[in-house]
């Protein structure tokens, strides 16, 4: 996979994150709004997509799949420092290469955010964020987070 790809990846990634934490919703229930061929074109408008600010991608995609607000403020939980959009990106992102087969790489991304581990790294309050990749991948691929 280039690197282009995989720049596409983590913008969109994100960009998830991003519109998790503005519409304060669980990791999984932003992913539910996309199907693979959203997730291409998110992918395929990446490269232009990053030129623009996150705020104004973010509306636009709220207001296009009409993503409703929730309850899930992982922002306002934390005790500690919060970890940026980019770092959790970049989280997702290398998760969803090191779990991702044939080149799926929308399928890739709709499992691991809607898969427990979602949750996981989003609890700002533990440790999981800045685990091991290689951990993050095992406890995926696991179903549970390993001892």
């Amino acid at each position: 996979m280039n690197s282009k790809r995989k720049d596409d990846i983590f913008y969109v990634c994100t960009l998830i994150e991003y519109v998790a934490r503005k519409t304060c919703n669980h990791r999984k229930e932003i992913i539910s709004y996309f199907d693979k061929s959203d997730l291409s074109r998110q992918l395929r408008l990446a490269e232009v997509n990053h030129c623009l600010s996150f705020e104004q991608v973010a509306e636009e995609l709220i207001e296009e799949y009409n993503i409703s607000n929730g309850d899930f403020d992982t922002v306002a939980e934390c005790k500690y420092t919060v970890p940026s959009i980019t770092s959790i990106g970049r989280v997702y992102q290398m998760l969803v290469l090191a779990v991702c087969e044939n080149e799926d790489v929308e399928q890739a991304i709709i499992d691991v955010f809607s898969s427990f581990i979602s949750d996981e790294i989003s609890d700002f309050n533990s440790n999981v964020y800045y685990s091991n990749p290689d951990y993050l991948r095992c406890s995926y691929l696991d179903g549970r987070l390993l001892a």
